[in-house]
C-alpha cells in the first residue's frame, strides 16, 4: 500500500481526489491549509470527512502569508464576484502563487513521511482563470518535484483534463455524498448560490441530472 499526500481543501474536487486515492488502495495522508480564506468553513468539512474515514489529517495554519499576498477577494476585504466563472471577474479570486506554495509544502511533507506522491485537484474548468491549475504549470511543478529532493515525489492530478461535471460524475459513480463538501466562497451558514464557485457547482449537478444536497440561501 503506497503512502500518498492529498491536498484536501474540503471542496468538491479535492473530496473526489481523496476518495479516488483511497479507491486506488493508497494509505492517504490528507493535508489542509488555512491561508486566511473567507470560506474557512471548508476546513471543517475536511476535518469531518477525515475523522469519519479514520485517515490521518493535518490542518496547517499559513495565514501569515497574507501579509505578503494581498489583493485576492478570497483573503482580503474585497467583494466576491457573482455569476459564472469568467476570466475578467474571477481574477479577483486568484491568490498569488497559492498552488505553488501549497504544493511545495505538501511535497516537503511527503518527503518527511516517506510518501510516494502528492495528489491535488486541479481541473480543466480552472484553466482559464487560475494559472496554477493549468497543465503546463502542473508539468513543470512535477518536473521540479522530481529533482528538488533526494526522494523524487511525483505530483498526481487525476482530473486535470476533466470538467467539474465529469469530476462529479466520477464521484457519484463512487457513491460519494457531496453534502460532506463545501464550495461557496462566502463563509456563511448557507451557500450563496451566486458566486462563481456556487454557480459552477450547481451547473455540475444540473449536468448530472441531480440535486445538490447543500442548502442554499437563494433557494
Amino acid at each position: 500500500m503506497a503512502k500518498v499526500v492529498v491536498i484536501y481543501s474540503g471542496g468538491m474536487d479535492s473530496f473526489t481526489v481523496l476518495h479516488h486515492a483511497l479507491k486506488q488502495g493508497h494509505d492517504v495522508y490528507a493535508l489542509s491549509f488555512n491561508y486566511g480564506q473567507r470560506h474557512v468553513r471548508e476546513l471543517d468539512a475536511a476535518a469531518t470527512v477525515c475523522k469519519s474515514l479514520g485517515i490521518n489529517h493535518k490542518v496547517v495554519d499559513i495565514s501569515a502569508i497574507n501579509t505578503l499576498l494581498a489583493g485576492s477577494s478570497l483573503t482580503s476585504d474585497i467583494d466576491i464576484p457573482e455569476g459564472h466563472y469568467e476570466a475578467e471577474s474571477m481574477q479577483s479570486t486568484v491568490v498569488p502563487n497559492r498552488n505553488m506554495i501549497l504544493l511545495a509544502l505538501a511535497i516537503g511533507y511527503a518527503v518527511s513521511i516517506k510518501a510516494e506522491a502528492v495528489y491535488y485537484g486541479a481541473h480543466s474548468g480552472d484553466h482559464a482563470i487560475y494559472p496554477d491549475c493549468r497543465p503546463e504549470f502542473v508539468e513543470k511543478m512535477n518536473a521540479v518535484s522530481l529533482i528538488a529532493n533526494y526522494e523524487p515525489i511525483p505530483i498526481e492530478v487525476p482530473f486535470l483534463t476533466n470538467t467539474k461535471a465529469e469530476i462529479l460524475a466520477a464521484g457519484l459513480a463512487m457513491g460519494l455524498d457531496y453534502a460532506q463538501t463545501w464550495t461557496c466562497y462566502n463563509g456563511r451558514e448557507k451557500a450563496c448560490g451566486k458566486c462563481g464557485a456556487c454557480v459552477e457547482r450547481l451547473e455540475a449537478f444540473a449536468a448530472n441530472n441531480c440535486v445538490d444536497p447543500l442548502p442554499y440561501a437563494s433557494a
